[in-house]
């Protein structure tokens, strides 16, 4: 049999236990991905697996992100970081502009 194609796979199904808020970072597995709407919960819904998105980042002394390195989410914090502490936070991407320690965001491509 050979492959199908099924979609561009900037979106992928997400039907949540809970409710998920609009713009909620969401970790399946390891599939990171960002929903553009809210969802219900045991509703389905989509998640946006691919885009530039600004995300929630630590401040404070040391806590900057330089331009164009891996970043993973830290779902226990809730933030963005170039740390993914032993496997624990999952991979989101890479930063496309720097974030210094007094930014509360970093700008981050997403890539699964």
């Amino acid at each position: 049999m050979s492959a199908i194609f099924v979609h561009e796979g900037r979106y992928v199904d997400c039907t949540p236990g809970a409710d998920v808020a609009l713009g909620a970072v969401v970790v399946q597995g390891d599939l990171v991905g960002i929903a553009p709407r809210a969802i219900a919960a045991n509703q389905l819904g989509s998640l946006c697996v691919t885009g530039v998105f600004d995300l929630p980042k630590a401040t404070g002394a040391g806590t900057a992100i330089p331009l164009g390195v891996k970043v993973y989410w830290d779902e226990a914090e809730q933030v963005a970081k170039t740390d993914d502490e032993a496997g624990a936070n999952k991979y989101l991407g890479k930063t496309v502009k720097a974030a210094a320690d007094a930014d509360e965001t970093v700008c981050v491509r997403l890539s699964q």
